[in-house]
């Protein structure tokens, strides 16, 4: 697998709060990586930090430079449009002229099963909706690299499985996916690897299978395990 980002000693500061100290890690290629661990561990920072929203204070982050890569939040930002505008604005503001940018746009909101709501407000879509519409988005500019922050965190079962659905097919079709995660069941359905994070430092980082076995997470993080077992550290 080839290298994507390589993260060397970093540290991401916000005043004198320290969000992330001493990390080390790499990105390749074709990789499903979940980032783990409990509120404020600075999970969605490190998905900032790899995806360029955020500088480190210190250390560094050396990327392959034609990667391509876009970043699905919790929340997705969608502006009072149709579904289609929403997918087609985000194609033309990379180039695409506007009538190629809607016929791309067309095809990646049928991707996702949202056809027959090309037309609808953005706005007006369910959460789970809204959640797949943010991936067509972003399957639309056909990133090589794929950050999702929390992606199913604020919907239902269904909306969950349809999501969870769509990101193993990304990753199928040779995406490499970065996301956080609550759900320790996604987590093990979808990811290759895993990161724990607590604190804001990086204490396991471990091929799925690995992480989910005891003896091995007990060996590598103490703290790992417990917060496996549902316990605080």
């Amino acid at each position: 697998m080839s290298g994507l980002i390589t993260v060397r000693s970093a540290e991401v500061k916000y005043g004198r709060v320290t969000a992330l100290a001493g990390i080390d890690m790499h990105v390749s290629a074709g990789e499903r990586i979940a980032v783990i661990g409990g509120n404020g561990s600075g999970k969605s920072t490190l998905l900032r930090l790899l995806h360029g929203l955020v500088a480190p204070t210190s250390g560094s982050v050396l990327r392959e430079s034609h990667a391509r890569e876009a970043m699905l939040f919790q929340r997705p930002y969608l502006i009072r449009a149709s579904a289609l505008s929403n997918v087609a604005l985000a194609l033309w503001i990379r180039g695409a002229a506007w009538r190629e940018a809607r016929e791309q746009a067309l095809l990646a909101i049928g991707r996702v099963g949202l056809g027959a709501s090309a037309q609808r407000d953005a706005r007006a879509l369910s959460g789970g909706q809204q959640q797949r519409l943010a991936l067509a988005r972003a399957w639309s500019l056909k990133p090589d690299l794929l950050f999702l922050d929390e992606p199913t965190s604020n919907l239902d079962p269904h909306g969950k499985r349809e999501v969870e659905s769509l990101m193993a097919e990304f990753g199928d079709g040779g995406m490499t996916l970065v996301f956080a995660s609550h759900n320790l069941g996604q987590v093990k359905r979808l990811a290759t690897r895993v990161i724990y994070l607590e604190h804001g430092r990086l204490l396991a980082d471990l091929p799925v299978k690995s992480f989910f076995d005891r003896d091995v997470l007990r060996s590598t993080s103490v703290d790992a395990d417990l917060f496996l077992k549902g316990e605080l550290a």
